[in-house]
């Protein structure tokens, strides 16, 4: 009984396994295809093995079957055969180097496990080297095992050389990305600013820009693109350096939206959320937003129409909204980061807990969503109007920086 199991299940699934495994190896795709014909073959090879031997065989299976069951094993087991060298041919079209280097073990393996079917062909199955008996099976079993160790340490020092480069251009991609994002916040008289830069990963997809307008007053831009990582890195490089080329004919934040949606139409599936301020030297603040979280003013949601993210429609105008920043006002815009933090039960920073804590420092606010559970990358920029001072006073510094960036 243990014979025929081992005789009808355990040979065909090792052959089975064997094709699973170079299907792998050689990246083949439709792989739930090729599961369903390869344990379709198997099941039905087992089976007709099983009707073969005892006990089913001579009592269940009626003698004379043999004459069919007989032609059908073979069918069966050549069909897997030819299964496991159509693999091995449509790796040696994807990967001629690797499946060269994989043929022999290939081989060896086909020579193992059809050694009744070499009989036939009159192929010697056991050799005596210094007298001692060894089957052609140990031999392609051992053989075949050494080159698929030289295989897989081959295939570990490519992954290895190329992690290695992805780790090396993801760095040269964070170097850049830090030039883009404001290392120092400009003096803007009247005001104190405070950014603060949050990347969940090494490149992150959110981006800050403020900009003297050489009048007194600053144009301050935030936002976020899709997605993460390198991809999102190299999108808001193409974003900062686009604002830098329109600020020189427009500070308007419409124009400035309107220049970036431009821009950004046509390259894929990738947008961006952004919001522009053009603050004035009297505290007149004129704001454009396409998609992104409306600021706070004093810690209270500004109202405002909403429009679409950067990128999506070529057309599309952005409306302005225009306030006026009293001494002592203070203007905050954060990133979906905070709101999207998410605690060990799931549970997200959300709305209300970031509205009522807009009103405290940036670094507070992303201290607190970072606490929360960080997943996504956090920006936080306020702006106050400074109280004007009484003549002879001394009053504070006029910008100020709150945080390192990232």
């Amino acid at each position: 009984m243990n014979f025929m199991l081992a005789d009808a299940v355990l040979s065909p699934v090792v052959i089975s396994l064997w094709i699973v495994f170079w299907a792998y190896w050689f990246h083949m795709g439709r792989m739930v295809r090729m599961h369903r014909m390869v344990w379709g073959f198997t099941i039905a090879l087992a089976l007709t093995v099983a009707m073969m031997r005892a006990p089913l065989y001579g009592r269940l299976i009626p003698v004379h079957w043999v004459v069919v069951l007989g032609p059908l094993l073979v069918v069966l087991k050549l069909l897997l055969g030819a299964l496991l060298l159509w693999v091995a041919w449509e790796g040696m079209r994807r990967d001629h180097t690797g499946a060269w280097l994989a043929l022999p073990a290939l081989g060896l393996v086909t020579v193992s496990l059809y050694q009744q079917e070499l009989t036939v062909l009159h192929v010697p199955l056991t050799f005596f080297p210094f007298g001692m008996a060894v089957t052609i099976n140990q031999i392609a079993v051992v053989l075949s095992l050494i080159i698929i160790t030289v295989l897989l340490m081959r295939r570990f020092l490519q992954s290895l050389r190329l992690r290695q480069q992805w780790e090396a251009e993801i760095d040269q991609a964070r170097q850049i990305q830090q030039l883009l994002i404001p290392e120092a916040i400009p003096t803007v008289p009247g005001f104190l600013l405070e950014t603060e830069y949050r990347p969940a990963q090494q490149v992150g997809g959110d981006f800050f820009q403020i900009l003297p307008d050489g009048k007194g007053g600053v144009l301050i831009l935030l936002g976020d693109v899709t997605g993460k990582g390198l991809q999102a890195g190299m999108q808001v490089a193409l974003i900062v350096g686009a604002i830098r080329t329109i600020v020189e004919t427009s500070y308007e934040p419409h124009v400035v939206l309107e220049g970036l949606n431009r821009r950004l139409c046509g390259r894929g599936q990738s947008y961006a959320t952004c919001v522009a301020m053009l603050i004035a030297s009297d505290g007149k603040t004129t704001i454009a937003n396409a998609g992104h979280l409306a600021p706070y003013l004093n810690g209270k949601e500004l109202t405002m129409a909403g429009n679409l993210p950067l990128g999506l429609n070529e057309s599309v105008t952005f409306d302005q909204t225009t306030i006026q920043l009293k001494p002592k006002d203070r203007l905050l815009v954060i990133t979906d980061g905070v709101i999207e933090a998410k605690n060990a039960k799931n549970e997200l920073f959300g709305f209300n807990r970031a509205r009522s804590i807009s009103h405290l420092p940036a670094a507070f606010i992303v201290k607190a969503a970072e606490i929360f559970g960080q997943e996504d990358d956090i920006t936080v920029v306020s702006v106050s109007r400074m109280a004007q001072e009484k003549e002879g006073e001394v009053g504070p510094p006029a910008s100020l920086k709150s945080a390192e960036v990232a």
